[in-house]
This record gives C-alpha cells, sequence and structure tokens, in this order.
C-alpha cells in the first residue's frame, strides 16, 4: 500500500516540475513582452517551485527505495523521517531564497531569526535536538519496549518533538499486558533520564523468572526436570526455527530457594520476548503443574493449613 502511494507521489511530483520547467522557459517567448514588468517575478516563482517539486520528487524516490530495501520497521522508520525533514528544509530554503532574493539575504534572515526564537522555544529546540541524539545513537527504535522515568511500554511513534509509547502494566494492571493507554513524553527526557530497552535486533530475549511453592521432601531432580521440559518445549513450539541446543545463553536454569513461609521455592528462569512474559508463563505452568500434581509422591504443594 506504501509503495503504491509512494509511486503516485512520485508521478505527481515528476510531472509537475516538467510542467513548471516548461513553464519558466515559455516566459521567455516574446508574445509575453507586453508583460515585461511582471515576467522577472513569475519566471522566479516558476523556477522556485520547479525546485521544491524536484526536491520532493527526489525524496519520494528515496521513501521507495527505503521501504522496499529495509527490513527493519524501526531503521525504516527513522530513516523516512529523516528523507521528509531534509526535504522540508531544503524547501524552506528555497522559499525563502525567493521571498528575500539571494541565497545571502536568506541566510541572513534565517540566522537573526533563529537567534530570536532560540530563547524563546529551547524546549522544543532541546526535544528536536534529542531526536537527531535518537536517530544516531539509537538509543531505541519503533516497536522496542521501553521504559524510562517510570514508564513503560512499546515506542509506536518517534517524532521530532516527543515519543509515543502504548502503556504496558501501569497503574491498574500488575503484569506486562498492554494497558491500552498511550503515553507521550518529550524527546528531551532522553538526554537527562536513564532509557531501559527490552528489545533490540540483536538480543530478541529478556530473561524472566515463575517461582511454585514446594515441601522440602519433594523430589528436587523431577521438580527440575519438568519445569525444563515445559520450558523447553513451549520454546520449540514458539520458536520452531530457532534450536536452543545452538545458543546455550538461551538455555533455560532452575533453582531453588528458601521461602519466608516455611516452603521451598522452585524457580524456572527462561528467556522471553519482551511482549510474551505473561503468555510463556502461563504456557509453562500448564505444562508443569498437571505433571507435578499427577507425581503426589515426589512432589507436595502447599495445600489446606499446611501453607
Amino acid at each position: 500500500m506504501k509503495i503504491e502511494k509512494d509511486k503516485h507521489w512520485i508521478m505527481f511530483y515528476g510531472i509537475a516540475a516538467v510542467l513548471l520547467i516548461v513553464v519558466h522557459y515559455l516566459l521567455d517567448l516574446k508574445v509575453l513582452e507586453p508583460w515585461n514588468e511582471y515576467l522577472p517575478f513569475l519566471k522566479t516563482l516558476s523556477l522556485s517551485l520547479f525546485l521544491i517539486a524536484l526536491i520532493f520528487l527526489v525524496s519520494k524516490i528515496f521513501e521507495r527505495v527505503v521501504n522496499t530495501q529495509t527490513r527493519l520497521e524501526g531503521d525504516r522508520y527513522n530513516l523516512l523521517r529523516i528523507i521528509r525533514f531534509l526535504a522540508i528544509v531544503f524547501s524552506l530554503v528555497v522559499v525563502v531564497s525567493f521571498l528575500f532574493k539571494s541565497l545571502y539575504g536568506a541566510a541572513l534572515s534565517v540566522g537573526l531569526f533563529s537567534l530570536i526564537v532560540g530563547f524563546a522555544l529551547q524546549a522544543p529546540i532541546t526535544s528536536f535536538i534529542a531526536w537527531v541524539y535518537l536517530i544516531f545513537r539509537r538509543s531505541y527504535l519503533v516497536g522496542d519496549r521501553i521504559q524510562i522515568k517510570g514508564f513503560r511500554g512499546d515506542v509506536v511513534e518517534i517524532s521530532y518533538l516527543d515519543t509515543s509509547i502504548l502503556e504496558c502494566s501501569g497503574d491498574y494492571l500488575v503484569n506486562d499486558r498492554k494497558s491500552g493507554r498511550v503515553i507521550r513524553f518529550p524527546n528531551s527526557l532522553i538526554l537527562r533520564e536513564e532509557v531501559i530497552n527490552y528489545s533490540g535486533p540483536e538480543v530478541p530475549f529478556i530473561w524472566n523468572e515463575t517461582a511454585i511453592q514446594v515441601a522440602y521432601t519433594s523430589d528436587l531432580q523431577f521438580v527440575e526436570d519438568c519445569l525444563l521440559n515445559a520450558s523447553r518445549k513451549d520454546f520449540k513450539a514458539r520458536y520452531p526455527q530457532l534450536d536452543i541446543k545452538a545458543h546455550e545463553d538461551w538455555e533455560p536454569t532452575v533453582y531453588f530457594r528458601i521461602n519466608s513461609y516455611a516452603w521451598m521455592e522452585a524457580v524456572i528462569s527462561y528467556p522471553v520476548e519482551p511482549e510474551d512474559t505473561t503468555g510463556r508463563r502461563n504456557r509453562i505452568l500448564r505444562s508443569a503443574l498437571p505433571v507435578l500434581n499427577d507425581a503426589p509422591d515426589k512432589v507436595k504443594f502447599p495445600e489446606g493449613t499446611l501453607r
């Protein structure tokens, strides 16, 4: 859909550029000499509009290349933002040059304007500088799950001045499910706060753990094997294209710790994608608990008054 839309815009700007440059040269015809006093203005206007159309034509061609050749959504989003921003900047330069008749006048006027506006718009300017920092530093991309100053969620938009995230957890949830609320914060926040990024193309998983309470008299080896088998079975079903044995860093582990209520806790630690923490925990428990419950001679759980 986006590629077809880019194609239409390329045709539009291409035709507009051709027509404008034709008009520019047609204004030299002798038949138009009676309007000599208006011709310089019209020639300058047609040339300026031609340059603007050419700038947007080139930008749309680059956007089409990015949409077809870039696979990562975050990189594609950032590249498109940069292309559109540069197109607007170059177009503004052409407009200011047209208004002030020369690049020198345009540069001087833009410099004075920037000096005045800089004092009045310090916060937005800082956020814009932070956006440039984000583009090159890649602290987070669209689609990443991040946490910053108590906000946690999936990045859905990185604009020139602010970032929008789709909140997970939050005030009404105690798990990592999406709350449905959108949080927007100024980009300048990343320059003074730490950013925790749960996602990334190189390390797709974070580590999570789930604990169950068992008695000291339980067969700990049996408990460990059940939890490990449940975790490996779910990983294989969820990611059939990945071989967990080929990545030792993704191998789940089980450890035991003492619970404050005199029971022992068996804790399974496993790799999980940030948005799948709740689902993976539920699938592991659904797979492991029936096996553990079917072996009451090996595993005892807190029940009745024994809690």
